[in-house]
């Protein structure tokens, strides 16, 4: 079986209200979340989900937050002897702009996307402005989008799963360990949302939805069904592991 070591690494960082994670809890309490490249390592090709912001802001106050550091994209990447042209793979959760600023610097990568986000992105709802077409545009000239349609194997070890509770061609990837399978949540949680506290467990509420979700009903649910399928569960936004080099 191919296993993989997965590679956390913080190319961005968002502040705002802890509810934008948490729907309808904890709304005016201020929350940092890292954004992340995951570098998959394994199997002689080199394998990132998600590519992060192009110029993240790198202050200590955001790091002493988020506990650890924050790095541009090819600073990211050398940190395991990489460069953005050797990138092989990249799989997008999704294509909000924060988790996809460094495609075209991947040059001789493929891209694997689904089809509903190819659609949002270039038709995007009015309340969802988290898309930025141009992003994805080189990428798009150069042929080097491969759309997906159905949950399947991306490579020996590597599978993604549609998981549509933050947009519509979110997509879970779930990657072999030696540890076990883990999920790389496909909608932007935190790990509250898949382990919520006493008190929201006391209203019978085993998961929290996104704080920003397509369908909150639907969103639950997917959640539910995500936190079934592997034995380590990496919520998309999670802090705590800015400060981990390697999961697996």
């Amino acid at each position: 079986m191919n296993t993989y070591r997965i590679h956390p690494i913080v190319m961005g960082t968002k502040i705002f209200d802890k509810g934008m994670m948490t729907y309808q809890l904890d709304y005016g309490t201020p929350y940092t979340i890292p954004i992340y490249c995951w570098y998959l390592e394994g199997d002689g090709k080199k394998i990132l989900v998600d590519t992060g912001e192009m110029r993240p802001i790198q202050s200590a106050e955001r790091e002493k937050n988020i506990g650890g550091r924050i790095y541009t994209f090819e600073e990211g990447l050398s940190r395991w002897g990489l460069k953005p042209e050797d990138i092989d793979v990249v799989i997008h959760t999704h294509l909000h702009a924060d988790h996809c600023e460094n495609d075209y610097k991947c040059k001789n990568a493929v891209f694997h996307i689904h089809e509903k986000e190819l659609e949002a992105i270039h038709n995007c709802h009015p309340l969802d402005y988290r898309y930025v077409e141009d992003y994805i545009y080189e990428i798009k000239e150069n042929g080097q989008i491969r759309p997906i349609s159905c949950d399947g194997e991306i490579a020996p070890g590597i599978s993604v799963v549609h998981t549509p509770a933050h947009s519509p061609g979110g997509l879970t990837v779930l990657i072999d360990t030696k540890l076990g399978k883990a999920a790389i949540a496909g909608f932007c949680v935190i790990r509250e949302n898949f382990e919520p506290p006493p008190a929201i467990r006391a209203m019978e509420m085993e998961v929290i939805p996104p704080g920003t979700s397509i369908n909150t009903y639907d969103a639950y649910d997917i959640l539910m069904r995500v936190k079934g399928m592997a034995d380590i569960i990496l919520p998309l936004h999670e802090p705590e592991f800015a400060a981990v080099d390697t999961i697996g």
